[in-house]
C-alpha cells in the first residue's frame, strides 16, 4: 500500500513513483523492506528451537498458548506502529508466535488423528494457512480503499482475531495422549482422552503402543544429539530436505511479493492486490482438494502431480516475461492476465502438493523419542530457507529478471526426482509404526537395515 510505503519505506515509495528510469525489476530492491518481511522468519527460527523443550517437557498445549500470546502482542504493536522499529518489533513477536505454533500444532494434529485420517486432518493446518493468506489479501484489498491512508493499521491489527481464537481454543482443547503419557506416570488420563477422541472404549492396543514408545523416549536425554545417529538418518534428511525444497519451489516469492510482482508487470495498486486475492483463493481451494484425496491417492502421487505442474508453469511464465517484459513499461493487459492465470495454476500445484505435504510428512515420520526435536529442525529449516529467499528475492528479481522463474523451476525438477526416488509412501501407516517404511525402502534399508544387523550381532554375542 502506498501510504504504508510512504510512512515506513519512503525511499522505495520515491523510487516507485518518481524514478522513471529505474528498471521494472529493481523498483522494490530495498534491504529495509526485506528486513521487515524476513525479521519474522529469524524470530521464528530461534523460537522454534525454544519451543522444542517446552513442547517436550510441558506438552503441546503450552506451546500453542505461548504462540497465541505472542501473536496478540505482535498484532497490537504492528497496528499501533509509529516508526519502522516498532513495526519490525511487532513483526518479530509475530515470528515468535509462528515459531511456537508451527512446532506444536502439526504435532498435536498428527498425535490426535486416526491413522487413516491423519493426512486429511494435518492438511487442515495448511488449509488454515491458506485461509489466512486469502483473508489477509481480501482485507488488504478492502483497507487500501480507506481514505486517509491508515487502512494498513487495520490490516496489521486484525491478526489479533485469529490469535484470540488460537489462544482460547488451546485452553479448551485436551492435551494429546502421547504427551500425557510422556509427562505423567498415570496412563489412565491418557486412556480417557484416547477413548474420547476415538469414540470407543477399545483403545488398549493403541495405548500399549503409546506407552512402549514413551518408555523408549524417556531413555533419551538429549534428543538433538540422538537424532544425528545413523538409525535416524532418513528422518533427519527429510527434516532438512523437505523444508528446503518447499522454499525453493518459489512459493513464498508468490505469497509475500505477489502484489509487488504484479506491479512489476504493470498492474496498478488495487489491481495487484486483487490479483493476490485471486491466487489466494485458488491456493485455498486446491488445499481443500488435497485434504480430500491425500489419504486415498497417497503422499507421493500428489508430490509428483504438483511438481510437474509447478515446473511447467514456471518455465512458461519465465519465457513470457523474458520475451515480452522489457526493463521499462509493462505487459499488455492480455499477457498480464495470462501470467496471472499461469501463476494460479502454479499456486494450485503447490497447494495440493508441497504446501500441505511439506508439513504433513515431517510431522508423521519421527518416532516419539525424537519427535519434538525433529519437528523443531523441520520448522527451523523452513524459517531459515524462507529467510534466505525472502531476504534475497527482491535483489534476485532485480538481477535475474525473468530468469528467477527458471531458477526456481530447476529446483522443482530436482525436488520431484528426490521425492520419486527417496521418499517412501506413509499413507495409512500408524504413527508409532512408521519406522517400518524406512526398513522396506530400497535405499534407506541399506542404512537402517545395517543398524538392525549390528544390533542383532551384538545381542547374540551378549547371549
Amino acid at each position: 500500500m502506498e501510504p504504508f510505503l510512504k510512512k515506513f519505506f519512503p525511499k522505495v515509495y520515491t523510487k516507485m513513483k518518481e524514478d522513471t528510469k529505474i528498471n521494472n525489476y529493481c523498483k522494490f530492491d530495498s534491504q529495509l523492506l526485506t528486513s521487515f518481511t524476513s525479521s519474522l522468519y529469524i524470530a521464528g527460527l530461534i523460537s522454534s528451537f525454544l519451543a522444542s523443550p517446552v513442547t517436550g517437557a510441558f506438552g503441546r498445549k503450552p506451546s500453542i498458548l505461548i504462540g497465541g500470546a505472542a501473536f496478540l502482542a505482535g498484532s497490537a504493536l504492528g497496528g499501533a506502529a509509529v516508526n519502522v522499529y516498532m513495526l519490525i518489533l511487532g513483526r518479530v513477536l509475530l515470528g515468535v508466535g509462528v515459531g511456537f505454533a508451527s512446532q506444536s500444532v502439526p504435532l498435536y494434529i498428527s498425535e490426535m488423528a486416526l491413522p487413516r485420517h491423519r493426512g486429511a486432518m494435518n492438511i487442515g493446518f495448511q488449509c488454515g494457512v491458506g485461509l489466512g493468506v486469502l483473508s489477509a489479501n481480501i482485507i488488504n484489498f478492502g483497507t487500501e480503499k480507506i481514505k486517509g491512508g491508515w487502512g494498513w493499521r487495520i490490516s496489521l491489527a486484525l491478526a489479533a482475531l485469529p490469535a484470540s481464537i488460537l489462544t482460547i481454543g488451546a485452553i479448551l482443547l485436551p492435551e494429546t495422549p502421547n504427551s500425557l503419557i510422556q509427562n505423567s506416570s498415570n496412563p489412565d488420563k491418557a486412556k480417557t482422552v484416547l477413548q474420547r477422541i476415538r469414540g470407543t472404549t477399545d483403545v488398549q492396543a493403541e495405548l500399549d503402543d503409546l506407552i512402549e514408545a514413551s518408555s523408549i523416549s524417556k531413555t533419551i536425554n538429549r534428543p538433538f544429539r540422538k537424532i544425528i545417529q545413523r538409525k535416524y538418518r532418513p528422518q533427519l534428511v527429510m527434516a532438512i530436505a523437505i523444508p528446503f525444497f518447499q522454499q525453493v519451489t518459489g512459493i513464498n516469492v508468490i505469497t509475500f511479493y505477489a502484489p509487488i510482482l504484479f506491479r512489476t508487470i504493470g498492474q496498478g495498486e488495487s489491481a495487484s492486490l486483487m490479483s493476490a486475492v485471486v491466487t489466494g483463493l485458488v491456493g485455498t481451494t486446491a488445499t481443500f482438494i488435497s485434504a480430500l484425496v491425500v489419504d486415498k491417492l497417497g503422499r507421493k502421487t500428489l508430490f509428483m502431480i504438483g511438481g510437474i505442474q509447478m515446473f511447467a508453469t514456471q518455465i512458461t511464465i519465465g519465457v513470457i516475461m523474458a520475451i515480452l517484459l522489457v526493463d521499462h513499461g509493462g505487459l499488455s493487459k492480455g499477457y498480464a492476465y495470462l501470467v496471472l492465470a499461469l501463476i494460479c495454476v502454479y499456486v494450485a500445484g503447490f497447494a495440493w502438493s508441497w504446501g500441505p505435504l511439506g508439513w504433513l510428512v515431517p510431522s508423521e515420520i519421527f518416532p516419539l523419542e525424537i519427535r519434538s526435536a525433529g519437528q523443531s529442525i523441520t520448522v527451523a529449516m523452513g524459517f531459515l530457507f524462507t529467510f534466505i529467499i525472502a531476504q534475497s528475492f527482491l535483489a534476485m528479481l532485480c538481477r535475474f529478471k525473468s530468469g528467477i522463474f527458471f531458477f526456481f523451476g530447476g529446483w522443482v525438477m530436482v525436488m520431484t526426482a528426490f521425492v520419486y526416488f527417496l521418499l517412501p509412501e506413509t499413507k495409512n501407516v500408524p504413527i508409532e509404526q512408521m519406522e517400518k517404511v524406512w526398513k522396506d525402502h530400497w535405499f534407506w534399508k541399506i542404512i537402517v537395515g545395517e543398524m538392525d544387523d549390528e544390533k542383532k550381532a551384538y545381542t547374540q554375542q551378549g547371549a
